[in-house]
């Protein structure tokens, strides 16, 4: 048999992989969009706002719990982004854009499902706004608008592409629009690039930062790089190269690199990446 009767008869199916690719990168753009908007922008909520005790009423607490929920996104769209490149050679069949788009629609209202039914009903650890007389408006009006409604949307062109499909292309080869085959993936993968840094930016107003400094630095450089920025200390760690200084006075943070900086940052997430490493 030729090549090209080969080609025409191959049915048009795709991996359970190819399908969990958009299904991750939905699910870890709606944990990217609740972080950054509800958690960050609009400041209505954090992860754990809802927990009694002296510890969760300390903001660094509520950050530390944001920006591990943002670690845990960032493995989900990684884990989605490895599976949209492990089947590439499937970008070119007929439908797969749209596939891949329905697919991440039904992941990100899968977010907000399990967000709020998990999350806000079961375990109670925060609400979609904490300090309002009906939390519970404005968890189901979530709960619809982003959950339930874009899982429909995602079902609904799933359902219309098989019905255009016909069920193969056993009848002759079906021409491929040119271009148009690998918009979706590459709009998905730009979606999770982008979101991921975007999660990692600290909250407005904070005045607390993480300072790396070179190794061999002494105890007694760092304290008076803090002063020389009229900071005050928050802890350090055992190393003696990891610091945490409150700049609550208006001291210049960009200050501490002429005192042996290597890093200066109020997200957490960068600074523990340098603090593995070994200079």
């Amino acid at each position: 048999m030729s090549d090209s009767a080969r080609h025409v008869s191959r049915p048009a199916s795709f991996t359970g992989r190819f399908g969990w690719a958009g299904y991750l990168l939905g699910f870890g753009l709606g944990g990217f969009f609740d972080g950054i908007l509800l958690h960050q922008v609009l400041q209505w909520h954090h992860l754990l706002s809802s927990l009694e005790g002296s510890a969760f009423r300390d903001i660094r607490v509520q950050i530390l719990a944001d920006g591990l929920f943002h670690v845990l996104m960032y493995l989900i769209a990684g884990a989605g982004l490895w599976l949209l490149w492990r089947t590439r050679r499937e970008y070119g069949e007929p439908g797969a854009d749209r596939l891949l788009f329905a697919n991440a629609l039904i992941g990100f209202g899968a977010w907000h499902i399990l967000d709020s039914i998990l999350s806000h009903w079961i375990l109670g650890i925060h609400r979609i706004r904490v300090e309002v007389d009906n939390p519970l408006f404005w968890d189901l009006l979530w709960f619809f608008l982003f959950g339930v409604a874009f899982v429909a949307a995602g079902w609904l062109l799933r359902r219309g592409g098989s019905a255009r499909s016909g069920g193969g292309r056993s009848g002759g080869r079906r021409e491929r629009a040119p271009g148009r085959h690998g918009t979706a993936p590459a709009l998905l993968a730009l979606a999770a690039l982008v979101a991921g840094p975007v999660a990692a930016l600290p909250p407005p107003d904070v005045t607390s930062v993480v300072v790396l400094f070179r190794p061999g630095t002494t105890a007694v450089s760092a304290l008076n790089a803090m002063a020389a920025v009229d900071g005050r200390l928050l802890w350090s760690d055992p190393s003696g190269q990891l610091w945490a200084f409150d700049l609550a006075s208006g001291g210049e943070a960009s200050a501490l690199y002429r005192h042996g900086a290597l890093l200066v940052s109020n997200s957490l997430l960068p600074v523990g990446c340098f603090n593995w490493t070994r200079v």
